[in-house]
């Protein structure tokens, strides 16, 4: 049985009495890359901390290959737990060339040290910037240098906290493939801390979605996607239309028809979460819409609002006839209806998600 290179057991931090961790757990295995994901504040980047040694939890226990580095009576110093630390703003020094940036904390030969530096900047293809500084090198470069002086000592843990954030877009995702190849060759665990779900769904082989201190979710990326734990988890990888309704024996009644909700009890009040991606349009004909479908459903119509082509997709916006409130729908290629243009939308049966609504769900006008 394979250990956990990292075992976070029961983590909590707080300020002014105010938990910021609160009783986080997380496995990462060697070779993994996982992704603790969520909203500014919501305490991962002080989880961080704490895996890294620049921060100690009130409570709990971390554990590195099966020994612990802290807890309770314990706290071993970050040089010598073992990690590679990157952040957003890289830290270089910068009156040391870029292969003395590198080479600082390794210990060995100057051959040994000369060797591991060449080996790394061929890797990130630097090698012609061995005597250049950071001031001479372009964002995107000195990001490749940190990340190489990062893995030069072999750590079995890689942390990195929004390390491209500070990258302009046009560059962010060629580099974070490239950083992700170069981690998964190096062989280190990582431990990734974003705000950004397209990041997380491009690196990770695991997501930890945080809110509030605690993890809501954890799964492959695939699954923490395609099946969200509740309505704000599945509003925080995209846009999402709301459909509020009441459950009458497991269904609710609303106007695109009826919507299972299993295990719910009469009387409850659920919403509706369909992603814009997954509503179908189509045309008015004579104020009359397409046949009702089990896919489908019942058909209804709305007034386009708005309608811009954003890239690979057009986004258009309605408003419902039926209670006023507001759609959007992505649609692929270029698709540019006019303001005032009636269509007809129905909402896929088997991409909706139906939760119940809680104290923190945003209030919705009712349908039906």
């Amino acid at each position: 049985m394979v250990t956990a290179r990292l075992e976070i057991l029961s983590i909590t931090r707080r300020f002014g009495g105010r938990p910021v961790v609160d009783d986080l757990s997380l496995e990462v295995m060697p070779g993994q890359v996982t992704c603790l994901l969520g909203p500014s504040g919501c305490g991962k980047s002080t989880a961080l901390r704490i895996i890294a040694g620049v921060d100690r939890a009130d409570e709990g226990e971390i554990r590195i290959d099966g020994t612990p580095v802290a807890g309770p009576g314990l706290f071993v110093p970050p040089e010598r737990r073992g990690t590679g630390l990157m952040f957003q703003d890289f830290a270089l020094f910068p009156h040391l060339s870029v292969a003395d940036n590198i080479a600082f904390g390794l210990s060995g030969t100057r051959t040994e040290k000369r060797l591991r530096v060449r080996e790394l900047l061929d890797k990130v293809g630097l090698v012609r910037f061995l005597g250049a500084f950071p001031h001479e090198l372009s964002g995107g470069e000195q990001q490749r240098v940190a990340l190489a002086r990062a893995l030069a000592p072999r750590p079995k843990i890689m942390l990195m906290d929004e390390p491209f954030s500070g990258l302009d877009n046009r560059l962010r995702d060629g580099i974070r493939d490239e950083t992700l190849s170069i981690l998964k060759d190096e062989g280190a665990a990582v431990l990734l801390v974003t705000h950004e779900p397209e990041e997380a769904m491009r690196m990770a082989d695991e997501i930890a979605l945080m809110r509030r201190g605690r993890i809501v979710q954890r799964g492959a990326p695939y699954n923490v996607y395609n099946a969200p734990v509740d309505r704000e988890a599945a509003a925080f990888f995209s846009d999402v239309n709301v459909i509020r309704g009441r459950v009458e024996g497991a269904l609710t009644d609303t106007p695109f028809g009826q919507f299972l909700a299993p295990g719910q009890a009469d009387g409850t009040e659920v919403d509706i979460v369909i992603r814009p991606q997954h509503v179908k349009i189509d045309f008015d004909r004579g104020g009359q819409g397409p046949a009702p479908s089990p896919e489908h459903g019942v058909w209804a119509r709305g007034i386009v609002e708005r309608a811009r082509f954003i890239g690979k997709d057009s986004l258009v916006e309605f408003r419902m006839e039926f209670d006023g409130s507001q759609m959007r729908a992505n649609v692929p290629s270029v698709f540019l209806p006019k303001p005032g243009t009636p269509l007809w939308i129905a909402i896929r049966r088997d991409r909706c998600f139906v939760f119940p609504v809680t104290d923190r769900s945003p209030a919705r006008r009712r349908a039906g």
